[in-house]
């Protein structure tokens, strides 16, 4: 990352600074979850780790005032650029009442909060594609400038909702952004085994838009990209396919044992290049992050993880009467 190259993308020192603060905090909330899930407090965790700079990157690349977010379920660092709190999503992984996806219905990673323009997720994978896709139709019908994003993984993109919803967006040039976080492995089966083609982005000519692939582990290089992407999109130049390259450095799930289908020593070349590592180093070569001024940022953030877990822990599980509630039609 070449020194002050952010300028050059219009970005202030307090933005990437606080590009930096959110994969921090998505990074320390994954690990906290995890701790409490050995513990056994929480029941499920479905990791970010390793994803955060394509997430926090993109994010910050969009108006989180006015646009959509369709995420995926390793999204944290998109829905904390979003507005949503670390102690929101603390109620998710505990499961209680003020759960603000679901109420405790689903199982964590599946985001969703109208105030904040985040579509509710469910757990059939790329199925937020076309509810992306009918979103920008939305936008381009009312004749408003937002657009939608949606991510996804790179196992995804081989489902027929991404074919569809791609589809469907680049006939009617619709204001729609996909990204997929290719994180190497679909559960277990590694990339190559999933795609025939070098790159999920070579697909986005069938679709009559631009595709293409970037660094994920560069934040930079992924919001100058979903800028683009986005000034198209309002100009009316429709959608955009980008594949930001990452690596998951965790097991798929709590629930997963990775050790029976990737070597030990694969993850740990790949944690050499965790963007956490590598951005650091960018804003502290360019004075912007100072080893004061990160020992702070650690503390505030591991005081909001505290309160966040000793809040939730300690919140109401939902009525066992409200089971049914939102599923049928109350008279």
């Amino acid at each position: 990352m070449a020194e002050d190259r952010h300028k050059s993308l219009g970005l202030t020192d307090e933005q990437v600074l606080d590009m930096y603060k959110t994969m921090l905090l998505a990074r320390k909330l994954d690990e906290r979850m995890w701790l409490l899930n050995r513990a056994g407090k929480i029941p499920f965790v479905i990791s970010c780790q390793g994803q955060e700079a394509a997430q926090v990157g993109a994010a910050f690349a969009l108006d989180n005032a006015k646009d959509y977010i369709a995420p995926y379920y390793r999204d944290l660092g998109i829905v904390l650029a979003f507005g949503m709190t670390a102690k929101d999503l603390m109620l998710s992984g505990f499961a209680k009442a003020e759960d603000p996806n679901s109420g405790g219905r689903q199982m964590p990673g599946h985001f969703g909060q109208k105030k904040n323009r985040i579509l509710t997720g469910s757990s059939p994978v790329t199925t937020q594609l076309p509810h992306a896709v009918g979103v920008a139709l939305a936008a381009k019908m009312e004749k408003k400038d937002f657009v939608s994003f949606t991510t996804l993984g790179e196992g995804s993109s081989n489902q027929g909702d991404f074919h569809e919803g791609l589809n469907f967006a680049g006939v009617h040039k619709l204001p729609v952004i996909t990204m997929v976080e290719n994180n190497k492995y679909a559960i277990s089966v590694p990339v190559e085994k999933q795609l025939a083609s070098e790159n999920v982005a070579d697909r986005a000519i069938s679709y009559g838009m631009p595709g293409f692939t970037v660094d994920g582990n560069d934040p930079l290089a992924v919001y100058e990209h979903v800028k683009a992407a986005r000034e198209r999109a309002i100009k009316g130049e429709g959608p955009t396919l980008i594949e930001a390259i990452t690596y998951r450095l965790t097991a798929h799930s709590s629930d997963d044992d990775d050790r029976h289908y990737r070597e030990s020593e694969e993850v740990e070349e790949a944690r050499k290049k965790d963007s956490l590592i590598t951005f650091s180093k960018y804003l502290k070569d360019n004075r912007i992050l100072t080893d004061e001024i990160e020992l702070e940022m650690n503390k505030n953030i591991d005081v909001t993880i505290n309160e966040a877990t000793d809040y939730a822990e300690n919140a109401a599980y939902a009525d066992a009467e409200s089971a049914l509630k939102f599923v049928y039609e109350e008279m």
